[in-house]
Parts: C-alpha cells; sequence; structure tokens
C-alpha cells in the first residue's frame, strides 16, 4: 500500500492541515483497534502498557537525537511545560522568563501564570513576520532563568534560527525550552546540535498520532537538579512502592512525568511515529521543501501576499497567506473539498508527505476562484 492510500480522507479531500491536526492514517486506526482488542481480551494487561509506555520513550528518544532516560511522555505539551515551570525557582533575582512572541498561547499562559510565584515574564516583539537575534539581545541579561521559544510560529510559518539564541541564553546563565511542537516529523530536529535544556513537542501534527500524548525531553545534567512539584506515582523511582507518605522522584527524565499514562493514545503514538520513521525525516522533509516551494510560486504569480516569511530557510511545513476575511476563506476552500485552517487573519497551509503537486494545482485553482477573499 503506498503512502498516500494509507489516509483515506485523500478519497474525498485535500488536506492540507497538517499542522493543526494530522491525517488520519489507517495504521493508526488499527492501532486504537488493537488497543480496544487487548482490553477486551485481556481486561488489563499493565505489563504490556508499561512495556508500550517505554517504547514511546525510546522512539521519542530516536526522533531529536536524545537517550531514552532524558525523555518524559506526558499527555500534551502543557504538562510538560507545567511540569519543568513546578520545578524551577522564581524567589532569586534571576527569576526573568523570557517569552517570544510566537508561542503558542498554552505556553505564554504557563509562564505568565508563575508570576504568582515570582517569576517576572518578558516578552519579546516580532518585526515583519521574523524575531531578530537582537530583540532577544535587548532583554537576555542575568536576570534570566530561562527562555521559551518556539521552532516554527503556530500562526505564521517562521522558523527560528535556534542555535545563536541557545547560545545567547546559555551565555548569560539562562535556561532554554524549545517548543518543537510545529517540527517535530516535518524536519530534522537534534537536541544535541541545538544544545537545548528542554524541548516539548506532541504527536498529533506531522507526527501523525491523535491528542493525547506528547514528550518533555530534559537535558540529562538538569535531571536531578530539578524536582517537580507537577507529579504523581508514574514519576516516582518506583510505580510499584504505592508509597503515600513520601515523593521519591525517579533518577531519570520520568520524574517529570505524573498519572497513569494515555495508553489507548500510546497505541497510535507508536503508529504515527512508525510512519514518520518508515519514511525518514529527512526525506519528508525534501518533500515538504517541493510543495511549498510549489505553493509559494503559485501565490505569489497570483499576486497574493504571504504573512510567512518565504525564504526556504525562514518557514517550516505550514505557509500562512494573507487574507481579507479568514473564515470565509477556509470556508470556501471546505466547499472544494480543500481542508485548511486560519489564525491571525491569515489561511493557513501545511503540506505533508502525504501530499503531492496535484493537491497544490487543487488549492491554488480554488485560491484564483476565490480571490474576492485574498489580499
Amino acid at each position: 500500500m503506498s503512502i498516500r492510500s494509507r489516509f483515506p480522507i485523500f478519497e474525498k479531500k485535500t488536506y492540507l492541515n497538517s499542522c493543526s491536526y494530522g491525517a488520519l492514517s489507517v495504521d493508526v486506526r488499527e492501532a486504537y483497534q488493537r488497543y480496544l482488542d487487548d482490553w477486551n481480551e485481556s481486561g488489563s494487561d499493565w505489563d504490556k502498557w508499561v512495556g508500550l509506555y517505554e517504547t514511546a520513550r525510546v522512539s521519542f528518544a530516536g526522533l531529536i537525537n536524545a537517550k531514552p532516560e532524558e525523555i518524559a511522555v506526558t499527555f500534551c505539551a502543557s504538562d510538560g511545560v507545567n511540569t519543568i515551570a513546578s520545578a524551577l525557582d522564581f524567589s532569586s533575582p534571576r527569576n526573568r522568563v523570557v517569552v517570544s512572541d510566537f508561542e503558542f498561547p498554552t505556553t505564554a499562559q504557563i509562564w505568565h501564570a508563575q508570576e504568582k510565584r515570582g517569576a517576572d515574564i518578558c516578552h519579546v516583539p516580532e518585526c515583519d513576520g521574523r524575531i531578530p537575534l537582537e530583540h532577544y539581545e535587548r532583554v537576555i541579561d542575568d536576570r534570566t532563568l530561562l527562555v521559551s521559544i518556539a521552532s516554527v510560529c503556530y500562526r505564521n510559518g517562521s522558523k527560528q534560527d535556534i542555535r545563536p539564541i541557545v547560545d545567547l541564553a546559555h551565555k548569560n546563565g539562562a535556561l532554554v525550552m524549545l517548543d518543537a511542537y510545529q517540527g517535530l516529523g516535518a524536519f530534522p530536529i537534534d537536541v544535541r546540535a541545538l544544545d537545548t535544556d528542554f524541548l516539548v513537542g506532541g504527536t498529533l501534527k506531522y507526527l501523525l498520532s491523535s491528542a493525547g500524548t506528547a514528550m518533555l525531553y530534559v537535558r540529562q545534567e538538569l535531571i536531578e537538579r530539578l524536582t517537580p512539584t507537577f507529579s504523581g506515582w508514574f514519576a516516582q523511582r518506583d510505580i510499584d512502592a504505592m508509597d503515600i507518605y513520601a515523593n521519591d522522584p525517579a533518577p531519570t527524565a520520568r520524574r517529570f512525568e505524573s498519572g497513569t499514562p494515555p495508553v489507548a493514545n500510546i497505541y497510535a503514538a507508536l503508529a504515527g511515529v512508525g510512519l514518520i520513521q518508515s519514511w525518514g525525516v529527512e526525506r519528508i522533509e525534501k518533500h515538504i521543501g517541493e510543495l511549498t516551494r510549489a505553493i509559494k510560486d503559485g501565490v505569489l504569480a497570483e499576486g497574493f501576499k504571504f504573512a510567512t516569511p518565504v525564504e526556504d530557510e525562514a518557514h517550516g511545513a505550514m505557509l500562512a497567506v494573507k487574507v481579507a476575511d479568514e473564515i470565509a476563506i477556509v470556508d470556501a476552500l471546505a466547499q472544494d473539498d480543500i481542508v485548511t485552517s486560519s489564525r491571525d487573519g491569515n489561511v493557513r497551509i501545511s503540506p505533508h508527505f502525504y501530499n503531492n503537486l496535484e493537491d497544490i494545482d487543487r488549492l491554488l485553482e480554488s485560491l484564483r476562484r476565490n480571490r474576492q477573499y485574498m489580499l
């Protein structure tokens, strides 16, 4: 079975909304059915389920060149950010959290929630769809505890050059948390090369699984220095101890986990990540690059405008086109059986490895017919 045929939605739709939710594959559907069959047959096979949980940890580690013991398997990216925040001390003069204006709302909201604990939140503004390094240089100093950055902006697809920001933060003694949700599965991400301290991401977008499973990477050298207060029994050194009189965190990144794992979603996560690994992230990045170049050429030829920086290296898999009415254009595209989404006054177009140039041609033809909604 070809890759495209594994995604039944293409029998009736042109799906270009992976930045919001990856298309459903037969593999993920079958994975959920396996979970139901296992549950029905065994009742509660915790040995198998915990084993799958650990398999997911290894798979996530392989995606980002981390060690399995540096990975916490979480329910969502918010859980990962909350756990990091709970482990930080904001009572000293080094209490600043620098938050880029490219952050997904949940991330910024969690950091602002720490203001009650003494955190000083400082935003880094964007300029014409980008955030120049000098904007970070103005606010990162010896008061900075952590810098929170997104690899790709969820609103406009702008891709940041991460390593210079990390180097600047480390030079000033600050930690770095990278939100890689809009990049995982779409292009290679290497935590060693990026030198980031934390990374959060999840499976429902380009990793092609579903909501309910995410990951947190914690640099090994930091693990035992940080004790989260956002915790649970799967964060313990021995999950079978059932000790209600003490908190005994695991010596690995498992200490950043919480309660009973999302068993059903782990089945789906392994299926989705398996598809990505079978195709290869480098190969996926190349294919997406060909599709986004075709989108850019066609959109610019029509005289439409991008909210996304158009240089190949300056954006991820998602492109945002400026429109006069974001709701109307998404609805009009849907009338042509083209699935997209909108944010911030733009229509978002996000191809993946299951898309082809015929999909792009259908998109461009629909945009032409609906140019009354375009800018």
